[in-house]
C-alpha cells in the first residue's frame, strides 16, 4: 500500500491485500462484519467492500478501524516492493512495524501479509524491557531466540532463555522480561494472526 502525505486517502499497490489483512484480522478476533461494523458506526456493506478492496478507507477510517482491531494504524502501512515479490517476499528494509513499542518492544512483521493461518515476527526487546501484566491470547505461539537472552513466564513455569532456545505457547498466559544489559531478538510465529 502506497500512502500519500498530501492526500487523506490510501492508494493500493497492485497487489491489493488491506483488505485481506483488515478481514484476516477481524476473524482473528472473533468478530463479524456486523460487529465490526457497528463498532466503527458504519454500513456492513460498506465494511465489506474495504475487506473486498473495493473502497479505500480514509486516514481517519483506518484509525478507527487500527483501533477497533486493537492494532497500530502504521501495521496496516505496506511499504512499496517491487511487484513480482508482493506476497512472497519483504525485504529488511521493507518490514512493517506492528505493535505499540511502549514496554520496549519493537516488532516487525517478517510475513507477507496476514492472509496466511499464521504469522511471523521479528521481536525486539531493548534492555529493560518489560511486559507489564500477563498476555492471554487464544492462539498457538512458537519463539526462537536468535540473540541475547529473555525471561519468560507461561502459565505458572518461569525460563529464562538465551540464544538458540526456543520456546511454546499454547493459549496460556505470559509475561515477558529483559532484565539484562544487551537487547534480545526472538523469532516468534503466531497462529492465527493477532497483529
Amino acid at each position: 500500500m502506497i500512502f500519500s502525505r498530501g492526500s487523506d486517502v490510501l492508494h493500493h499497490s497492485p497487489s491489493k491485500t488491506l483488505g485481506a489483512d483488515l478481514r484476516a484480522l477481524r476473524k482473528a478476533r472473533g468478530l463479524t462484519l456486523t460487529d465490526l461494523a457497528e463498532t466503527l458506526g458504519r454500513s456492513v456493506g460498506w465494511l465489506s467492500q474495504v475487506e473486498r478492496d473495493k473502497s479505500d478507507p480514509s486516514i481517519n477510517d483506518l484509525r478507527e478501524i487500527a483501533a477497533a482491531l486493537d492494532v497500530s494504524v502504521s501495521s496496516l502501512f505496506r511499504a512499496d516492493a517491487e511487484a513480482s515479490e508482493v506476497g512472497y517476499v519483504v525485504r529488511a528494509g521493507n518490514r512493517r512495524p506492528i505493535g505499540s513499542r511502549d514496554a520496549g518492544l519493537v516488532e516487525e512483521l517478517l510475513s507477507p501479509d496476514l492472509t496466511d493461518d499464521f504469522e511471523v515476527v521479528y521481536s525486539s526487546f531493548k534492555s529493560g524491557a518489560k511486559l507489564g501484566a500477563a498476555v492471554c491470547r487464544p492462539t498457538q505461539e512458537v519463539g526462537y531466540v536468535i540473540s541475547g537472552c529473555l525471561d519468560l513466564s507461561i502459565g505458572e513455569q518461569s525460563f529464562k532463555l538465551g540464544a538458540g532456545d526456543s520456546f511454546r505457547i499454547k493459549g496460556e498466559p505470559f509475561l515477558w522480561a529483559n532484565p539484562y544489559p544487551e537487547k534480545c531478538d526472538v523469532i516468534w510465529v503466531i497462529a492465527p494472526p493477532v497483529y
